[in-house]
């Protein structure tokens, strides 16, 4: 499965369980309304802006509903399908610009109004390392989310489901980073509740980079569940409470770590369990083959068991996730699935030449390869290193 070449070089809900509820004023522009803004967001002391995303608006249900081809089922994006609970659309507006549509189950949101007061004060949230929500829709019993499109699929895809390469140790350090910035900054804005937070709720945009959907700031519904996943996975507090709390969102990125670690979804007592018993190496994804820091690894362990303790008090805050990972940053480019496939078309050409034209050309077009992807060339060279000899890589390492 071929995603994205990551090309950046940088590195809430309001509390749902209190018993008194915020008045907000809300003001959508009309559906009819172009306007684009631009907004600085200062991350780590770095300003980062964000250019041209819409304005928050109330789309109209028709509009929505041509957007999608009448909710076709040929545009569904949810990994799960039309089994899923609320399904996720592809959708391409008037102004061609492609977005995600959410449909919520049918009664969901009794109260219109309630909806769009929930989805207003998410769709004021503009972060770079967000799905930034950019409308919504509450006619008749519709009730509709819309979003940026993020089009290189999910993390859930890209770590249980790949298909020619695992994603990448750098890769999945750049996911432990982003989603933490995203998690402080809407904990900075007063919206520290984020609802089932999982590897579906992280997307990879079009530029390879990972953001956290905007949809998770919402309920499924107005008294639904905060959490649809299996209860192994789930916070202590919510299991004897059924109720989420701030903390709950820090357990819920421990559970993401150790997905990022194993590659796998495993319950975190079983994982727990193998970091007490200092089993980390059976924790550890063996598609990644060793190609890791051991360093670095043990790091996200001690981060992740901090994350998962059982008791609330005793986890650490998003400021804490984003000064823990920020350390871990120390490639600028990423050598994603992408990457790995535009690898694959040079050794396609360099084993043609080698074919009909003999070692001299070979090495001339291989230093082509190289010096197209000059920056990711260490990572190609762990990669080539088990499909061409020794010598040849050594002859080639000199012209790079």
């Amino acid at each position: 499965m071929g995603c994205l070449q990551s090309k950046t070089s940088n590195v809430q809900s309001p509390d749902d369980d209190n018993e008194e509820e915020e008045t907000i004023q809300v003001d959508l522009k009309p559906a009819d309304a172009d306007a684009d803004v631009d907004v600085d967001h200062q991350v780590g002391g770095v300003v980062v802006l964000l250019d041209q995303i819409p304005i928050f608006k109330e789309y109209s249900l028709s509009e929505l509903r041509n957007a999608t081809n009448g909710f076709s089922s040929d545009y569904i994006v949810s990994e799960s399908g039309e089994k899923a609970p609320n399904v996720v659309y592809r959708a391409k507006l008037e102004n061609n610009r492609l977005v995600a549509v959410k449909r919520f189950s049918k009664l969901s949101w009794p109260d219109a109004h309630q909806f769009i007061v929930e989805a207003a004060g998410v769709g004021k949230l503009r972060h770079k390392r967000l799905v930034n929500l950019i409308g919504c829709c509450a006619e008749g019993d519709e009730r509709l989310l819309v979003a940026e499109f993020m089009p290189n699929d999910t993390l859930s895809k890209h770590l249980f489901h790949w298909d020619k390469q695992p994603l990448p140790w750098e890769m999945r350090l750049r996911v432990t980073q982003y989603i933490a910035q995203a998690l402080d900054h809407c904990n900075t804005e007063n919206r520290r509740i984020y609802h089932d937070l999982n590897a579906y709720r992280i997307l990879f945009d079009e530029d390879g980079d990972p953001r956290l959907s905007s949809f998770g700031l919402m309920k499924n519904s107005r008294d639904g569940k905060s959490y649809s996943t299996n209860l192994a996975y789930t916070p202590p507090e919510f299991l004897r409470t059924g109720r989420v709390i701030p903390e709950s969102v820090i357990y819920s990125y421990g559970t993401i770590l150790l997905d990022l670690l194993s590659g796998k979804h495993i319950p975190p007592s079983h994982a727990l369990d193998l970091i007490r018993g200092k089993n980390v190496l059976l924790l550890m994804d063996s598609s990644l083959e060793g190609q890791y820091a051991n360093e670095d690894a043990t790091k996200l362990v001690e981060l992740a068991s901090k994350c998962l303790q059982s008791e609330a008090r005793d986890r650490p805050n998003t400021k804490f996730l984003v000064t823990s990972v920020a350390p871990l940053q120390k490639q600028r480019e990423v050598l994603t699935l992408m990457s790995l496939i535009e690898y694959g078309v040079c050794l396609s050409f360099l084993s043609v030449s080698l074919l009909f034209t003999g070692v001299v050309r070979w090495h001339r077009m291989y230093s082509w390869a190289c010096k197209k992807t000059r920056q990711c060339c260490q990572q190609c060279f762990l990669l080539l290193g088990r499909l061409v000899p020794g010598w040849i890589l050594r002859l080639c390492m000199i012209s790079c």
